[in-house]
Protein backbone atom coordinates (compact mmCIF):
# COMPACT_ATOMS: atom_id res chain seq x y z
CA UNK A 1 0.00 0.00 0.00
CA UNK A 2 1.60 3.13 -0.86
CA UNK A 3 2.62 6.10 1.77
CA UNK A 4 -0.61 8.00 2.90
CA UNK A 5 1.43 11.21 1.77
CA UNK A 6 1.17 9.48 -1.96
CA UNK A 7 -2.62 8.84 -2.06
CA UNK A 8 -4.44 10.23 -5.00
CA UNK A 9 -7.12 12.40 -5.20
CA UNK A 10 -9.20 9.72 -7.23
CA UNK A 11 -12.21 8.59 -5.26
CA UNK A 12 -12.47 13.16 -4.45
CA UNK A 13 -12.10 13.98 -8.27
CA UNK A 14 -14.24 10.87 -9.57
CA UNK A 15 -17.41 12.40 -7.30
CA UNK A 16 -16.57 15.77 -8.40
CA UNK A 17 -16.87 14.75 -12.21
CA UNK A 18 -19.77 12.36 -11.23
CA UNK A 19 -17.95 10.03 -13.02
CA UNK A 20 -17.86 5.77 -12.31
CA UNK A 21 -14.86 4.17 -12.64
CA UNK A 22 -15.45 2.90 -15.72
CA UNK A 23 -15.61 6.07 -17.16
CA UNK A 24 -12.44 6.84 -15.92
CA UNK A 25 -10.86 3.48 -17.06
CA UNK A 26 -12.12 4.42 -20.39
CA UNK A 27 -10.90 7.76 -20.38
CA UNK A 28 -7.06 6.62 -19.29
CA UNK A 29 -6.93 3.42 -20.66
CA UNK A 30 -6.44 1.62 -17.35
CA UNK A 31 -8.28 -1.55 -15.57
CA UNK A 32 -11.62 -0.72 -13.51
CA UNK A 33 -9.89 -3.25 -11.28
CA UNK A 34 -6.53 -1.54 -11.07
CA UNK A 35 -8.06 2.02 -10.15
CA UNK A 36 -10.32 0.70 -7.55
CA UNK A 37 -7.26 -0.01 -5.89
CA UNK A 38 -5.61 3.32 -6.48
CA UNK A 39 -9.04 5.02 -5.44
CA UNK A 40 -8.80 2.67 -2.32
CA UNK A 41 -5.18 3.34 -2.03
CA UNK A 42 -4.54 -0.52 -1.73
CA UNK A 43 -1.72 -0.46 -4.90
CA UNK A 44 0.93 1.62 -5.45
CA UNK A 45 1.55 3.80 -8.86
CA UNK A 46 3.98 4.95 -10.91
CA UNK A 47 4.37 8.56 -13.32
CA UNK A 48 3.03 7.12 -16.08
CA UNK A 49 0.08 6.22 -13.83
CA UNK A 50 -0.04 9.68 -12.03
CA UNK A 51 0.48 11.00 -16.08
CA UNK A 52 -2.73 9.47 -17.07
CA UNK A 53 -5.07 10.11 -14.36
CA UNK A 54 -4.09 13.64 -14.67
CA UNK A 55 -4.97 14.37 -18.27
CA UNK A 56 -8.33 12.46 -17.38
CA UNK A 57 -9.01 14.77 -14.13
CA UNK A 58 -7.98 18.02 -16.92
CA UNK A 59 -5.41 18.72 -13.59
CA UNK A 60 -2.05 19.11 -13.40
CA UNK A 61 -0.08 16.34 -11.60
CA UNK A 62 0.69 17.59 -8.35
CA UNK A 63 -2.71 18.06 -7.86
CA UNK A 64 -3.80 14.60 -7.99
CA UNK A 65 -1.97 14.18 -4.94
CA UNK A 66 -3.72 14.78 -1.13
CA UNK A 67 -0.53 16.09 0.46
CA UNK A 68 -0.37 19.08 -2.32
CA UNK A 69 -4.25 19.33 -2.11
CA UNK A 70 -3.42 19.57 2.01
CA UNK A 71 -0.49 21.99 1.17
CA UNK A 72 -2.90 24.01 -0.96
CA UNK A 73 -5.69 24.55 1.90
CA UNK A 74 -2.79 25.50 4.57
CA UNK A 75 -1.47 27.81 2.81
CA UNK A 76 -4.70 29.55 2.00
CA UNK A 77 -5.88 29.53 5.85
CA UNK A 78 -2.50 31.21 6.55
CA UNK A 79 -2.96 33.49 3.74
CA UNK A 80 -6.09 34.61 5.01
CA UNK A 81 -5.19 35.08 8.48
CA UNK A 82 -2.58 37.17 7.64
CA UNK A 83 -4.92 39.21 5.05
CA UNK A 84 -7.75 39.71 7.63
CA UNK A 85 -8.43 42.80 7.47
CA UNK A 86 -7.96 44.63 10.74
CA UNK A 87 -11.34 46.44 12.00
CA UNK A 88 -10.58 50.25 12.99
CA UNK A 89 -11.53 51.56 15.63
CA UNK A 90 -14.51 53.81 15.07
CA UNK A 91 -14.54 57.33 16.79
CA UNK A 92 -17.75 58.70 17.57
CA UNK A 93 -18.09 62.47 17.26
CA UNK A 94 -20.01 64.08 20.35
CA UNK A 95 -22.34 66.58 18.85
CA UNK A 96 -23.28 69.39 21.63
CA UNK A 97 -27.19 69.27 22.63
CA UNK A 98 -29.41 72.14 22.25
CA UNK A 99 -32.60 73.45 22.28
CA UNK A 100 -33.05 75.77 19.48
CA UNK A 101 -31.12 76.56 16.33
CA UNK A 102 -27.92 78.99 16.55
CA UNK A 103 -27.89 81.44 14.36
CA UNK A 104 -24.18 81.19 13.10
CA UNK A 105 -23.29 77.21 14.12
CA UNK A 106 -19.78 77.31 15.39
CA UNK A 107 -17.81 75.10 18.32
CA UNK A 108 -18.20 78.41 20.74
CA UNK A 109 -21.63 79.51 19.47
CA UNK A 110 -22.68 76.23 19.91
CA UNK A 111 -21.42 75.86 23.42
CA UNK A 112 -23.43 79.18 24.04
CA UNK A 113 -26.27 78.30 23.14
CA UNK A 114 -26.36 74.85 24.87
CA UNK A 115 -25.85 77.11 28.22
CA UNK A 116 -28.77 79.62 27.15
CA UNK A 117 -31.14 76.88 26.35
CA UNK A 118 -30.37 74.76 29.62
CA UNK A 119 -28.30 71.89 28.48
CA UNK A 120 -25.04 72.55 29.32
CA UNK A 121 -22.82 69.45 29.12
CA UNK A 122 -25.25 67.88 27.45
CA UNK A 123 -23.90 65.77 24.18
CA UNK A 124 -25.27 63.00 21.65
CA UNK A 125 -22.40 60.44 19.96
CA UNK A 126 -22.58 60.36 16.05
CA UNK A 127 -20.58 58.19 13.64
CA UNK A 128 -19.54 59.01 10.00
CA UNK A 129 -19.57 62.84 10.41
CA UNK A 130 -16.43 64.97 11.05
CA UNK A 131 -18.36 68.68 10.31
CA UNK A 132 -16.35 70.76 13.32
CA UNK A 133 -19.91 73.04 13.63
CA UNK A 134 -22.38 70.39 13.65
CA UNK A 135 -25.35 70.99 16.54
CA UNK A 136 -28.05 68.45 17.31
CA UNK A 137 -31.50 70.22 18.66
CA UNK A 138 -33.37 68.34 21.19
CA UNK A 139 -37.03 69.47 20.56
CA UNK A 140 -38.88 70.19 23.09
CA UNK A 141 -42.25 70.68 22.25
CA UNK A 142 -44.97 68.76 19.48
CA UNK A 143 -44.56 71.52 16.67
CA UNK A 144 -43.32 69.70 14.22
CA UNK A 145 -45.51 66.76 15.01
CA UNK A 146 -46.61 64.62 13.34
CA UNK A 147 -43.54 63.77 11.31
CA UNK A 148 -41.31 64.84 14.88
CA UNK A 149 -42.18 64.36 18.38
CA UNK A 150 -41.11 65.95 21.29
CA UNK A 151 -37.85 64.74 22.54
CA UNK A 152 -36.49 63.93 19.30
CA UNK A 153 -32.47 64.92 18.41
CA UNK A 154 -32.37 66.49 15.13
CA UNK A 155 -28.39 66.51 14.13
CA UNK A 156 -27.69 69.34 11.60
CA UNK A 157 -24.36 69.42 9.66
CA UNK A 158 -23.68 73.11 8.18
CA UNK A 159 -21.26 72.01 5.67
CA UNK A 160 -23.86 68.93 4.20
CA UNK A 161 -24.70 69.54 0.97
CA UNK A 162 -28.84 70.59 0.32
CA UNK A 163 -30.65 69.57 -2.11
CA UNK A 164 -34.33 69.60 -2.95
CA UNK A 165 -36.54 67.68 -0.02
CA UNK A 166 -34.01 67.63 2.50
CA UNK A 167 -35.36 69.50 5.99
CA UNK A 168 -32.69 72.21 6.69
CA UNK A 169 -32.03 74.72 9.14
CA UNK A 170 -33.24 77.85 7.93
CA UNK A 171 -33.19 82.04 8.63
CA UNK A 172 -35.33 83.63 6.60
CA UNK A 173 -37.68 86.78 6.68
CA UNK A 174 -41.22 86.96 5.82
CA UNK A 175 -43.41 90.37 5.70
CA UNK A 176 -40.46 91.99 8.19
CA UNK A 177 -40.55 89.04 10.55
CA UNK A 178 -37.09 86.98 10.98
CA UNK A 179 -37.67 83.08 11.22
CA UNK A 180 -35.07 80.30 12.36
CA UNK A 181 -36.68 76.80 11.80
CA UNK A 182 -37.11 73.60 10.30
CA UNK A 183 -38.08 73.60 6.97
CA UNK A 184 -38.34 71.24 3.96
CA UNK A 185 -36.72 72.90 0.98
CA UNK A 186 -37.43 73.14 -2.60
CA UNK A 187 -35.34 74.69 -5.24
CA UNK A 188 -36.82 76.20 -8.62
CA UNK A 189 -35.93 79.13 -10.77
CA UNK A 190 -34.63 82.11 -9.26
CA UNK A 191 -36.71 80.94 -5.90
CA UNK A 192 -36.87 78.46 -3.37
CA UNK A 193 -39.86 77.58 -1.59
CA UNK A 194 -40.12 76.12 1.82
CA UNK A 195 -42.75 73.98 3.70
CA UNK A 196 -42.94 73.34 7.44
CA UNK A 197 -42.47 69.29 8.47
CA UNK A 198 -46.28 69.73 10.49
CA UNK A 199 -48.04 71.59 6.94
CA UNK A 200 -49.78 73.47 9.54
CA UNK A 201 -48.68 76.58 7.49
CA UNK A 202 -48.67 77.90 4.04
CA UNK A 203 -45.78 76.95 1.80
CA UNK A 204 -43.02 80.12 1.45
CA UNK A 205 -41.79 81.56 -1.69
CA UNK A 206 -38.48 83.04 -1.57
CA UNK A 207 -36.51 84.82 -3.90
CA UNK A 208 -32.63 83.99 -4.08
CA UNK A 209 -31.95 87.60 -3.39
CA UNK A 210 -29.41 88.26 -1.04
CA UNK A 211 -30.31 88.68 2.47
CA UNK A 212 -33.94 87.24 2.33
CA UNK A 213 -32.82 83.41 3.53
CA UNK A 214 -29.96 82.09 4.59
CA UNK A 215 -30.05 78.42 5.06
CA UNK A 216 -28.00 77.11 8.10
CA UNK A 217 -27.10 73.56 7.78
CA UNK A 218 -29.01 69.98 6.86
CA UNK A 219 -30.44 67.41 8.67
CA UNK A 220 -28.30 64.62 8.31
CA UNK A 221 -29.21 62.18 11.31
CA UNK A 222 -32.40 62.07 13.70
CA UNK A 223 -32.03 60.30 16.64
CA UNK A 224 -35.37 59.09 18.78
CA UNK A 225 -36.31 59.78 22.53
CA UNK A 226 -33.16 58.48 24.64
CA UNK A 227 -33.21 59.49 27.84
Amino acid sequence: MAPTATELRVKELLRAKQWTTKILAEKTGLSESYLTHIKNHTRRWNEDILRRLAEAFEVGPTDMLTFRKRLILERKERLQQRSEPVQPVVHAKMVPVMKEIPAHPSPYTNQVTQLTTGCKDQFIPVVGFTDPDMFCVKLDSGVLRPEFNKGHYLIVSPAAEIFSGDLVAVEYSDHGRLHRQFMYISYADGFIVLEAPNHKQAPVALTKAKGVYRLIGKMVLRYQKID
